[in-house]
Formats: C-alpha cells, sequence, structure tokens
C-alpha cells in the first residue's frame, strides 16, 4: 500500500482517480481549494485538506510516495481573456509543487495534461511527436509545465509521467462533471434534457466530415482513472514520459446529440450556429505509446454508455 497526494482531487477527473486509488488500496490525500472543486466530490476514505499548492509543501515533508497533480485553471475561454491567472496558477504553482516534492524526498509524479498543447493539428490521429503549437494560453501552460518537468526528470531524477487527455466524459458511481460555466458537449445536450436549456448548440455543420459536424475523440473518465494507476507503476527515475488518451476514434457533435436522445429520450433541440474560430475539424489520438508502455486498454468505449453513465450522474446531481 502506498501513500499518495492528489491535487485537484475535489475536481471531476481528480476525484474519479482517488476513488480508483483508494479501491486499489492505496492511502490518498486530497489537496483542494474547491474553487472549482466540490466537497462532495472528495471520495469517501480520503483525507481531505482544504487549499491551494502552497500547502502542498507541508503535507509533502510527511511523507508520501508520489503526487497526482490535477490542480489548475482550465478552460480555454477563460485563459484567453485572462492570460496572467493560468501562467500564475497553472505554471508557477506546479513550479512551487515541484520545488516542494524534491526537499521532500517525494520523487514520483503523474501530471494531468492536455491535447490542447497540440492546437491546430497537421495529421490525424495525433501521436506525441506531432508539432506543439497551442493556441491559447490554457495549452500554452500545460505545455510549460511538461517542459518543466522533463528537466526536473533530467537534472534531479524525478519520475514522472504526463498523460494528455482528449475529450473525457462520463461518471463513475457519484463522481461526474460539476463544471461551473459548463462547456463540455456532453454535460450540456444532458442539461436540455433536463430541462435546464431550451437548446444544444452547435457551431458549424460544414465541416468536410460525415455529417459536417466536428469530430471529437470521447474518452470515459474511468479508463482514464486507470491509466493513471498504470502511469505510476510505469515512471521511472530520471525519465518523463508523456502519453496520449484517448479512443483512437471520434464521434461527430451530431452522432453525440443523436445517442443523448437514445438514452435520455428526450428530443433535445438543436440551433446549428457559426463556426467557432479555432475549431478543427477532427481531434482524434493516437494512444499507442499508452497501450504499449503502460498497458492500458480502454474498456468503455461505446458511446450510448459514456452517455448513459453521465445520464445517471446529472439525474442524481440534479435530484
Amino acid at each position: 500500500m502506498s501513500r499518495y497526494l492528489v491535487t485537484g482531487g475535489a475536481g471531476y477527473v481528480g476525484s474519479v482517480v482517488a476513488a480508483h486509488l483508494l479501491e486499489a488500496g492505496h492511502r490518498v490525500t486530497v489537496l483542494d481549494d474547491l474553487v472549482t472543486g466540490a466537497a462532495e466530490a472528495v471520495p469517501e476514505g480520503a483525507e481531505f485538506v482544504r487549499g491551494g499548492i502552497a500547502q502542498a509543501a507541508g503535507l509533502l515533508d510527511s511523507g508520501y510516495d508520489g503526487v497526482l497533480h490535477f490542480a489548475a485553471s482550465s478552460q480555454v475561454g477563460e485563459s484567453v481573456r485572462d492570460p496572467e491567472k493560468y501562467w500564475r496558477n497553472n505554471v508557477a504553482g506546479s513550479l512551487e509543487l515541484i520545488t516542494a516534492m524534491r526537499r521532500a524526498g517525494v520523487r514520483t509524479l503523474v501530471f494531468s495534461s492536455t491535447a490542447a498543447v497540440y492546437g491546430e493539428p497537421e495529421e490525424i490521429p495525433i501521436a506525441e511527436t506531432a508539432r506543439t503549437a497551442p493556441t491559447s494560453p490554457y495549452g500554452a501552460t500545460k505545455l510549460a509545465v511538461d517542459h518543466l518537468i522533463s528537466g526536473e526528470a533530467a537534472a534531479h531524477g524525478l519520475a514522472a509521467v504526463s498523460l494528455r487527455y482528449f475529450n473525457v466524459a462520463g461518471a463513475h458511481e457519484r463522481y461526474g462533471e460539476r463544471h461551473e460555466p459548463e462547456s463540455h458537449l456532453i454535460p450540456l445536450v444532458l442539461q436540455v434534457a433536463l430541462g435546464r436549456r431550451p437548446h444544444v448548440s452547435v457551431f458549424g455543420d460544414d465541416y468536410p466530415t460525415r455529417d459536417g459536424t466536428c469530430v471529437r475523440d470521447y474518452i470515459h473518465v474511468a479508463d482514464l482513472a486507470e491509466a493513471h494507476l498504470l502511469a505510476l507503476a510505469a515512471a521511472r527515475p530520471g525519465s518523463h514520459l508523456i502519453c496520449n488518451l484517448g479512443n483512437g476514434a471520434g464521434f461527430t457533435v451530431r452522432e453525440v446529440i443523436e445517442s443523448a436522445r437514445r438514452v435520455t429520450g428526450h428530443p433535445i433541440p438543436v440551433l446549428v450556429q457559426a463556426r467557432r474560430p479555432g475549431d478543427p475539424a477532427v481531434l482524434v489520438a493516437s494512444a499507442d505509446r499508452a497501450r504499449e508502455d503502460l498497458g492500458w486498454r480502454p474498456r468503455r468505449t461505446d458511446l450510448d454508455s459514456i452517455v448513459a453513465d453521465a445520464w445517471a450522474f446529472a439525474r442524481q446531481a440534479a435530484a
């Protein structure tokens, strides 16, 4: 049994990973300031410390086997309006955490990264060797942290894995998406089914795809969590492994809406609007490295199952 610190563990992905760590028999401390996280998302059995990264140093001194780092600002649009917040929270915060880890002798890190580091893709599927050219401060700050981690591994022997997510969706038991404001397609569609929105907006229906709408790679949050536990086992001193996480196949916006109609039984009206600047037609991951180096195999790849899990959580949260 190992002991892990999970920063941002009251958020969507962090809470599901914390729950999986506990289910695997590990001891878990969740550190979260609850600015975007929810206290009710902290898994039962985890120690909870309310606070920011500044509190990590004191915690790490008490002895941990590793850190899983999810604490970050993560809204692309907000990052364009307020880039300073993103450089401060995501980059300066990560530097503070990594410095505290080195001083405390904690030498294993799994970092929550993002496909936003790639920007507009030059080829599909996107591999880890693809050009990194983020189009938002959010993506730029996550890429900066990846460079920081690589330097720390080379200079000081950190054992690190960065996991670059594509579109995370679904729910795990009582843990699901609680973003405010919400910007992800599946929970937005489900808000229409719940009567909280009159329609779902589709931004562009003239893309060069099978139905004219954008294609995205959706990965179930429970599959994502399993990759984090495998990453802990795969981390090696002095090495920084970077892996994409996705299904390797994408679904169009219209296919997601049709799936939600089947799952919820709601008609889900659609309002087609103009394309949003910077929205690529297709974003699909190559997850070959995660399969080879982590032994990871996503098991929950059926779109209706992903939507059904999200729907069960959405109804529970609205009750």
